[in-house]
């Protein structure tokens, strides 16, 4: 049987082509970014440990706002500044971006140029 081509297939279809090409090392982990409709999830990964090193959701007690616009550009620019400082507390300081099969626009741009900002380097 054939799966439909949809838009969360295609999605996933992208997210796994480059995590093919894609993997954190205890050098330079990697920063991987996921959205739901309503939340925005990051986390360092280390991925020849399987672990995560630092993580951020909007779930979170410092993030929670107004519940309609939880992921949306502003949003994503606090999660990015929230990232690269639990990164530097861990003293990691560069990472390789995994934009999870999302397009880099908007929200996904938002959060790396904020986490470039707090200090990390892609």
């Amino acid at each position: 049987m054939i799966t439909p081509i949809n838009r969360k297939t295609k999605h996933r279809r992208i997210h796994v082509r480059i995590r093919k090409k894609l993997a954190g090392t205890a050098a330079r982990p990697r920063l991987s970014v996921h959205f739901s409709g309503k939340n925005i999830y990051v986390q360092i990964i280390e991925d020849g440990a399987g672990r995560t090193l630092a993580a951020v959701c909007t779930t979170e007690e410092k993030l929670r706002g107004d519940k309609a616009s939880r992921a949306n550009v502003s949003n994503a620019e606090k999660v990015g500044k929230l990232i690269a400082e639990r990164a530097k507390e861990k003293s990691i300081t560069k990472v390789v971006f995994d934009r999870g099969g999302f397009n880099y626009h908007g929200r996904v741009k938002a959060l790396a140029d904020a986490a470039r900002a707090g200090g990390l380097e892609f």
